[in-house]
Order: C-alpha cells, then sequence, then structure tokens
C-alpha cells in the first residue's frame, strides 16, 4: 500500500482549516468521515449523504481536505481509502471536529442555496 503524503499537523493552521470546511461539500464529507471512523473510499462515504457529485469533483475534494491536514489517504490497488486524522486535528484545534460531529446534519448539508436573481 502506498500512502500519499500530507502536511505535518504542526503546519496546519485554523484559518486554512476554517477556510477548506466553509465548503457545504467538504463540510458533509468530514461529518461522513466522522461517522465512518476508520479508512473508507470517498465515494462510499457520500452514499449516505445524499450528496451526488461526479468523480472529478470529489477528487478535487479528497485533495483540499488532505492539504488542508484534514484526511490521510492511501492507495490500496485502484482504490484510494481516506480517513480523517480526528486524533491529530482534535489535538491541534480541540473540540472542533467534535463540534462539527454534534452539531449539524449528515443528510443534504451540501445543497447549494436556490437563487432568485
Amino acid at each position: 500500500m502506498t500512502e500519499v503524503i500530507e502536511p505535518a499537523i504542526e503546519t496546519v493552521t485554523i484559518d486554512v482549516v476554517l477556510s477548506t470546511l466553509a465548503d457545504p461539500v467538504r463540510l458533509t464529507l468530514v461529518r461522513a468521515f466522522v461517522a465512518a471512523g476508520d479508512w473508507t473510499c470517498g465515494s462510499d462515504v457520500l452514499k449516505d449523504t445524499g450528496v451526488t457529485i461526479g468523480k472529478s469533483t470529489l477528487s478535487h475534494h479528497i485533495k483540499v481536505l488532505r492539504d488542508a491536514g484534514l484526511i490521510r489517504t492511501r492507495v490500496n490497488g485502484t482504490r484510494r481509502l481516506v480517513t480523517l486524522r480526528y486524533a491529530e486535528v482534535e489535538q491541534r484545534f480541540p473540540g472542533l471536529l467534535t463540534m462539527l460531529r454534534e452539531h449539524g446534519p449528515t443528510r443534504g448539508a451540501a445543497k447549494a442555496p436556490s437563487s432568485t436573481a
């Protein structure tokens, strides 16, 4: 198995994390990874969220989450398995992921608001 490089947790900043989580799809993904609790495929974790996105869009969101230091990715054959860096992120930013887990829905959170323009 190959592991993909993510930033050292000491270099992760709260402004990058919050900016990353400001996107509703990424917030839904993080909440789904919290619920999954272990290594999972990104497309599998979305099944119960009501979010439907293409593979390339999912790959983009996974990369942004990894670059922000929130997740770890490893290659297993042709699959990329992802896990939340829960303990590390909670140590760096105490209560952040606990708050995400306890507050807010994991289903349908990534629906775009309708515009009236």
